[in-house]
């Protein structure tokens, strides 16, 4: 059966961003897809372009049962030619399982953002180091799209190996650069990646624009180890970038304080939610997906490691006096730091004989990510840091309330009260408290779940993309910081 690829406003619109859909031609399957996405589709469907396994296509044309037919929705530019974009995400893929080795958050980031960028009519270049062997050279991510995957270094370099290859990467990136015709914007995400556009904005004469995700100093505030080169590198882009974009109030206070941002080169450019796939559903379904009867459901998604504070999560657990509640853990250990963390984790369960109320699921694919959160009672976030929190957004658009760590982006972004709760310090006592109180109160529970849900709808990758493109074209032919650096 040919299958649907819906992108942007249409996988908005249809809610699902694949479909397999009955049809012998491109007319007969998009006739199919009306009738089960309904009247809004239609609509939308009259302003899209159909392509047929990458090439354009029409309405008579004949399909096979292994095609792919994408729905593309029509893109929006403000010059005469596309901008033309270099990401950086040396040290992660937007490929990567989000909650396994070194992908989270970023790597959903990096990839919503830059499919929202390329319907904004930009062309995105994305640039990631080859960590497998079996990686093509080049591939296309989604229609204006295109990943390359660059050489630099062995293959399974340890991410704290890394700054070793940042010349190699800086180099081939270079050279793919001169190869295909030149780019107009370098945006990085991250300091490794940061180090590479710092030295391709010189080499180039081009604007970078900088998003950093997680700050040295402010980790180092809170007792996590770093790379002694990382505060100063991340100073440098700081005094090189001609913008610097914080995901959110707290982050940009924490680079005016701990790096001297000047104010005037900083823009808050929160994250989006991809509505498609959050959005609330049947609690009762999402539960019997997973095999759950009633019993209470705390959820944990994310890298298992020391930042993200997983163990004070199963503390929590142990100090609520529901004793048939389960603790979910979606997610695996990063690096050789997760694996000791999940390792004392463990201990802990075997210690407080409760290994058997904490299910741990390893990685799950993002899109699949909102059955747990609709079946979860209550969401729980006990990180160190986060400069966003991307998992209380997914989960607030799930319509599922945040218990949460009172630090960095979360403050702004769970409403005490009103989505969750805001719980200061690490005491599992007071995490149990507040948990608890969603669970025994129904009416509270609810009220949360939907404003939740209705504040999350104000967060979209449109409107990050929009805000994005409006910083690149006034970029385009500004004057570019001076650098002593």
């Amino acid at each position: 059966m040919p299958t649907l690829l819906l992108f942007a406003a249409a996988r908005e619109t249809a809610g699902v961003n694949r479909a397999e859909v009955p049809g012998s031609t491109v007319a007969e399957v998009m006739a199919a897809a009306v009738e089960r996405f309904g009247p809004a589709f239609e609509q939308q469907l009259r302003t899209c372009r159909l392509w047929r396994n990458g090439e354009p296509t029409s309405p008579t044309e004949h399909l096979r049962e292994d095609d792919e037919i994408a729905v593309l929705p029509p893109i929006s530019g403000g010059s005469d030619r596309p901008l033309r974009l270099a990401v950086l995400s040396m040290h992660t893929s937007p490929f990567a399982q989000p909650g396994a080795g070194d992908g989270g958050g970023m790597n959903v980031y990096v990839r919503e953002l830059t499919a929202a960028l390329a319907h904004q009519g930009m062309e995105c270049s994305l640039y990631i180091r080859r960590n497998r062997p079996e990686l093509p050279r080049e591939l296309l991510l989604e229609p204006g799209v295109r990943v390359v995957h660059v050489t630099a270094g062995e293959l399974d370099l340890e991410k704290e190996e890394l700054p070793a290859v940042v010349d190699d990467f800086t180099e081939a990136v270079l050279d793919d650069i001169g190869n295909h015709g030149g780019v107009d914007v370098i945006h990085s995400h991250y300091w490794l990646a940061g180090m590479a556009g710092h030295r391709l904005k010189h080499e180039l004469n081009l604007p970078l624009v900088s998003t950093f995700h997680t700050l040295a100093k402010v980790k180092q505030s809170i007792g996590e180890r770093e790379n002694p080169l990382r505060a100063a590198e991340e100073e440098y882009v700081v005094n090189c970038a001609e913008m610097l974009c914080a995901v959110g109030k707290t982050e940009r206070e924490q680079l005016i304080r701990h790096y001297s941002a000047p104010s005037d080169r900083l823009r808050i450019v929160p994250p989006g939610v991809a509505h498609a796939f959050f959005s609330p559903g049947d609690k009762k379904e999402a539960r019997r997906a997973l095999g759950l009867g009633s019993e209470p459901v705390l959820l944990f998604v994310g890298r298992v490691q020391p930042l993200k504070g997983l163990d004070l999560a199963v503390e929590a657990l142990g100090e609520l006096n529901y004793p048939e509640a389960r603790l979910f853990v979606v997610g695996g250990p990063s690096g050789r730091l997760g694996k000791e963390h999940l390792a004392l984790v463990r201990r802990r369960c075997e210690e407080a004989n409760n290994c058997e109320r904490i299910i741990f699921f390893g990685p799950q694919p993002h899109h699949l990510l909102a059955t747990y959160y609709r079946a979860a009672d209550v969401v729980v976030v006990p990180s160190r840091s986060e400069s966003f929190g991307l998992v209380a957004l997914e989960a607030a658009s799930c319509g599922t309330p945040v218990v949460a760590a009172s630090v960095g982006g979360l403050k702004a972004l769970v409403r005490h009260g009103r989505t969750g709760f805001l719980v200061s310090g690490r005491d599992p006592r007071l995490w149990a408290e507040q948990i608890a109180e969603v669970l025994q109160n129904r009416t509270l529970a609810e009220g949360m779940a939907a404003e939740a849900s209705r504040m999350a709808a104000d967060y979209s990758w449109e409107e990050t993309a929009r805000r994005l493109s409006q910083i690149y074209e006034n970029l385009r032919n500004s004057n570019l910081v001076e650098c002593v650096a």
